[in-house]
């Protein structure tokens, strides 16, 4: 697995840096020091967000990061500025950066630019022959004033959510043919226990003995027994107010290790990638095993089934129909859809639990693609408040997610003349009606919501804190949301 680079908290530029990062904004660049705004336009630096401009004096090279305008600059701004930093600076060792003076606090500014380098210096290696491939940068100084104490606890819980994402990137990167269900169930586990959570797997032949029936379903063509992981956290005693309460968030994530389309079977070009379509699940474990580190204040439960959809003599057929746990028949017209029928089943569980909400995370449809792009999230919910916490958290994170509806007149789509529902609907409004379907499967009265990654989740160019690859979209907006839970 990738390790993360070392982040420290100074009072002042350490000896042994070889590269300093400072920040300028785009309408204050003459106060960059010993360089004049004319100078520095010529040099092609504007200050805008994500630019850099590197000088170098052959002892120490020295790099201006643009904030843009300077009453607009913030943690996006942040990222942004030292992502760009990272990546200049990655043939160095040590590094440090000093942190501009915003409107906003000083340990905000810290943990933004602590989790943006980490996230920036990300690289999957574990495949390369050569032990040297990927980024050298080994240490980073976050130079600032203030409360040091202050800044350094803000900073760890930046880098422990950032550990967290790796973890999610590294999961979602390697090939599906070595992660089967039993390999990540096994990674889970590990990592879940030695951060302290619970841990339950559930092996094919407990799996149907709790009538999982869209797993086995999914799991029918393939050669790989499927699992079910549930995770528990509870929260230290000494951290919550003993006269209230401790809600429940359950977690839900999907977990398909490879998806083939099963035998409604994807085009070649259309399954480069699938390894990825168990990003939702990656995101949900890495952020579950982030909570103790986090001190979250609420009971946190996950469901992650795991499976890959192949076209195995046995494989489902257009037209099949099962029974979920909670009862519903489902005819199966298109073994494509597969991942909704897995979701199913895992929030009837945690419907079961009782919750105060339940939020699960998908690589779910292309459709919400072709509606948001590949690098916003869509989030749907039948609970306002519940949307509204997500959207707040996603937007503190630097993650992207964009309200859509769940038109009840669109339900009628997915009625079956043979069973209580069918898998797909029409054409168009795919990622609609693949939330109306995992709808049905949570219990009435509970809030609910549902982020569809499939764009976020895998990324190609550079972008941001994005490397190429597993993104672990969705670590930071649940880790921030839990963080904040019952605060907000």
């Amino acid at each position: 697995m990738t390790d993360a680079l070392a982040v420290k908290v100074s009072g002042s530029v350490p000896a042994g840096a070889t590269a300093v990062g400072e920040f300028a904004f785009s309408d204050r660049l003459g106060h960059i020091t010993g360089i004049r705004k004319p100078a520095a336009e010529r040099m092609g630096f504007t200050g805008k967000p994500g630019s850099t401009l590197v000088l170098n004096d052959g002892e120490q090279v020295r790099v201006v990061l643009g904030l843009g305008p300077e009453s607009a600059a913030g943690a996006p701004e942040v990222r942004s500025a030292v992502a760009a930093f990272t990546r200049a600076v990655s043939k160095h060792r040590r590094v440090a950066l000093v942190a501009p003076e915003l409107s906003i606090a000083g340990e905000v500014v810290a943990a933004a630019a602590a989790e943006s380098a980490l996230l920036a210096n990300y690289a999957y290696t574990d495949l390369f022959s050569d032990d040297e491939a990927g980024p050298r940068l080994a240490s980073l100084t976050i130079c600032t004033g203030g409360d040091l104490r202050s800044v350094r606890s803000e900073v760890a819980l930046a880098v422990s959510t950032a550990e967290a994402v790796y973890f999610a990137r590294d999961l979602v990167n390697e090939p599906g043919g070595s992660l089967t269900p039993q390999r990540f169930s096994e990674l889970a586990a590990q990592r879940a226990e030695a951060a302290g959570l619970s841990v339950e797997v559930l092996d094919s032949e407990e799996i149907e003995a709790q009538r999982l029936g869209g797993i086995l379903a999914v799991n029918a063509g393939s050669a790989n027994p499927p699992r079910l992981v549930k995770l528990t956290y509870e929260p230290d005693p000494s951290t919550v107010d003993p006269d209230v309460e401790v809600e429940t968030v359950c977690l839900v994530g999907k977990g398909i290790t490879f998806d083939s389309g099963g035998l409604s079977i994807k085009p070649a070009e259309s399954m480069v990638g699938m390894k990825m379509d168990m990003g939702g699940a990656a995101a949900v474990i890495a952020a579950m095993c982030a909570l103790p580190a986090l001190n979250v204040p609420v009971r946190v439960v996950s469901f992650t089934p795991m499976t890959d959809n192949m076209t195995g003599p046995d494989a489902q057929r257009p037209g099949d129909v099962y029974t979920a746990r909670n009862g519903t028949t489902v005819e199966v017209l298109n073994t494509d859809a597969e991942g909704r029928l897995v979701l199913g089943e895992a929030l009837v569980l945690a419907s079961e639990e009782e919750p105060a909400a339940i939020v699960d995370l998908a690589t779910l449809t292309g459709a919400c693609m072709v509606a948001l792009g590949d690098r916003i999230a869509g989030l749907m919910s039948n609970d306002g408040q519940l949307e509204q916490r997500i959207r707040d958290a996603a937007e503190a994170a630097g993650e992207r997610v964009w309200p859509l509806p769940l038109p009840e007149d669109y339900a009628e789509l997915l009625e079956s003349d043979i069973a209580d529902v069918k898998n797909i609907g029409t054409r168009y409004g795919g990622a609609l009606t693949a939330g109306l379907f995992l709808s049905r499967f949570v219990e009435d009265g509970i809030p609910w919501a549902h982020l569809d990654i499939a764009g976020p989740g895998m990324t190609s160019p550079v972008d941001g804190v994005k490397t190429k690859g597993g993104t672990g979209f969705g670590v930071r907006t649940l880790c921030r949301m839990l963080r904040n839970w019952g605060t907000d």
